[in-house]
């Protein structure tokens, strides 16, 4: 069929990237402590949540750890500590006599004895309360609490005040046309699970090559694609630290090269993002620098094609994004408990906090003046790579905020990849399937 190319134009957006807030210009490492990015944490988190407290809880008094007395009350704020008898310890690893607990790697460290500790600069006091839940809150979330210190030296907690979502740029006017964002993640080229047809096909599909006119006028109506990262595997036993031999040398760039040719076809017809991801060539604490330039010789010469931070922060058409490659809920699913990865995503904008568990059990660059993981505006779309299966949910907030929350599942494996209309925050999944039945 032909199709008559003066009818079908792409839609175009406004791009505005945040990134810089993860970009870490000058790396240090020496001299600096984890302790002053858990400094700087919480110092901006109490001043939110002091600002918080007269609406929460007025008339009772504020006070410090050490500044608490035995049974009256009042209100503290502080980072939680999670006390975790299954969590992993290095040294037990190295560890020479054989320990009575073999060294099995569980997939969560929960135990009914785990327990909570507040501190704050001044000291730290264990609490204990039916209403604290340890298996919802993991090391590193600033909260504050109402109760009274117990004779047993302990605080109970009586309220929690967490710093809820924050606030939230005003939409922009619903437009009345449609303009779809596609996310993918975990496409894995490379890997024995990666199918090289599949990923054609996404490629096909939103470059506009596939389908009828009908087909092509909904590509067209794509503005925007974003890979959320893991897109390369390249096997571990190539990185042994020996020289490689020169057809081990080819195992190791192809992956990139083939990478490349597909995103050189999407950078000729779409703005594209890519982020980097727990197995790609890039830092491996967050926040990841943007994948070398280098790499992509074929679509970096593209203005469209941008390489960009994990996490990810931005804007098209005033719309707000922000998302990771997945290791921060991957994290908390560890060391913490919900009945989906959805909840975890809405915990980590309750607590206004990206990666809570950095720099406890995940690891990052030691910040001296920041924490770049605080959320200060509350997102539109917040988007997680890298999982098992595509979930969605729309969450409100207290003052009207409305968030789109997209797990995207790993490319590879499932063969899905999420379209989001940008018109009215819906959301649905778009399968590429390869099996002839």
């Amino acid at each position: 069929m032909e199709v008559d190319s003066q009818k079908l134009q792409r839609k175009q957006s406004i791009y505005l990237s945040f990134d810089e807030n993860f970009e870490i210009q000058k790396e240090v490492y020496r001299g600096q402590q984890y302790s002053q990015i858990y400094f700087a944490r919480l110092h901006m988190m109490r001043t939110l949540l002091y600002s918080l407290v007269p609406n929460w809880k007025p008339h009772i008094p504020v006070c410090k750890v050490l500044g608490l007395e035995l049974g009256k009350v009042c209100i503290v704020v502080g980072t939680l500590y999670k006390h975790m008898k299954l969590k992993p310890c290095i040294l037990d690893e190295y560890s020479k006599e054989r320990s009575a607990t073999p060294l099995v790697k569980p997939h969560n460290f929960m135990h009914q004895d785990d327990y909570l500790v507040l501190e704050d600069e001044s000291g730290r006091v264990k609490l204990s309360s039916a209403i604290l839940s340890p298996s919802v809150y993991v090391t590193g979330v600033v909260v504050a609490l109402l109760g009274k210190e117990t004779s047993a030296g302990d605080f109970f907690v009586e309220d929690v005040l967490e710093a809820g979502l924050p606030p939230q740029i005003e939409q922009p006017l619903k437009s009345r046309e449609d303009k779809y964002v596609v996310f993918v993640s975990g496409l894995s080229v490379g890997s024995s699970s990666s199918n090289p047809l599949q990923f054609q096909l996404l490629v096909d599909h939103i470059t506009g090559h596939l389908g009828d006119e009908e087909e092509q006028g909904l590509a067209a109506e794509i503005a925007h694609l974003v890979i959320a990262g893991n897109s390369i595997e390249i096997s571990s036993g190539l990185l042994n630290r020996q020289n490689l031999a020169s057809t081990d040398q080819s195992r190791l760039s192809d992956p990139i090269k083939e990478l490349d040719i597909l995103l050189t076809q999407i950078a000729a017809s779409l703005p594209l993002d890519i982020m980097p991801g727990s197995n790609d060539p890039a830092n491996f604490s967050l926040p990841q620098q943007p994948l070398n330039r280098c790499l992509f010789p074929g679509s970096a010469i593209y203005n469209t094609f941008r390489s960009c931070t994990n996490p990810h922060c931005f804007e098209i058409d005033n719309m707000r994004f922000l998302g990771t490659s997945g290791q921060n809920i991957d994290d908390l699913t560890k060391y913490s408990e919900a009945k989906d990865k959805l909840d975890f995503l809405e915990r980590t904008l309750r607590w206004r906090h990206l990666a809570p568990t950095a720099p406890n059990t995940l690891g990052c660059y030691p910040f001296t003046d920041r924490d770049p993981f605080l959320i200060d505006s509350c997102p539109h779309v917040y988007f997680v790579g890298n999982q098992e299966k595509y979930e969605t949910r729309l969450l409100k907030g207290s003052e009207g905020q409305l968030v789109r929350l997209i797990c995207i599942p790993r490319f590879s494996e499932t063969g899905v990849a999420v379209v989001l209309n940008m018109r009215n925050l819906e959301c649905h999944a778009l399968s590429f399937g390869t099996q002839f039945s």
